[in-house]
């Protein structure tokens, strides 16, 4: 833990990843997909409350009605996509915290069920969950698509009907086709994005 990762593991999680647009033809297997989970799951959230969930689409009536839901520019890309996984956060998740954190569950419970609380906390952290998603879909060596151009009210109900999950965004995830990526836009400097305080 104490040593920093390689200039090219860090090219190839940060600096040199993009967003592709379009997809080769190969699979990404249901192992593939578990190892991406598996490792995703450890990142940080508050009260380790863990409320992101997903739905991985990638069977051709799944693809067909979440590209349905899309904006037209994002329709192509889901189709085309090996998977493209739908992150939401579930505003229930306070009643998996006696499995996830057992010696505080109760007063966590009783904490997030103030109003807004749970709402608020399950945005946050379920967003935080899609990002570590696409850090280890990189680290994994796959290649991520992220999008939120879709219909979330109809995202939610063909997927997550008789829940309370609320879908976040979407992410395609395979192999990029080196042809559908965009020129690389600037970022703001450390100055133009932070101070000290």
């Amino acid at each position: 833990m104490a040593s920093a990762l390689s200039d090219q593991s860090l090219d190839q999680i940060f600096r040199s990843a993009r967003t592709f647009n379009s997809w080769a033809d190969r699979p990404v297997g249901d192992d593939t997909v578990r190892e991406i989970y598996d490792l995703m799951k450890w990142g940080p959230t508050s009260a380790n409350s863990i409320p992101a969930r997903f739905v991985w689409v990638r069977s051709a009536d799944g693809k067909a009605k979440l590209a349905g839901l899309a904006a037209e520019l994002n329709k192509p890309k889901i189709l085309k996509a090996p998977v493209t996984v739908i992150i939401g956060h579930d505003l229930d998740f306070a009643a998996e915290l006696p499995k996830l954190m057992p010696h505080a569950a109760g007063a966590m419970q009783q904490y997030f069920a103030a109003p807004g609380m749970a709402e608020v906390t399950a945005m946050r952290n379920g967003t935080l969950q899609g990002a570590y998603l696409i850090v280890a879909a990189r680290a994994l060596g796959l290649d991520c698509g992220p999008m939120s151009g879709f219909d979330n009210a109809g995202v939610d109900k063909a997927f997550f009907s008789g829940t309370r999950i609320q879908s976040n965004f979407i992410c395609s995830i395979g192999y990029g086709d080196p042809a559908s990526v965009f020129p690389r836009n600037p970022r703001l400097s450390f100055e133009q994005a932070g101070r000290w305080a």
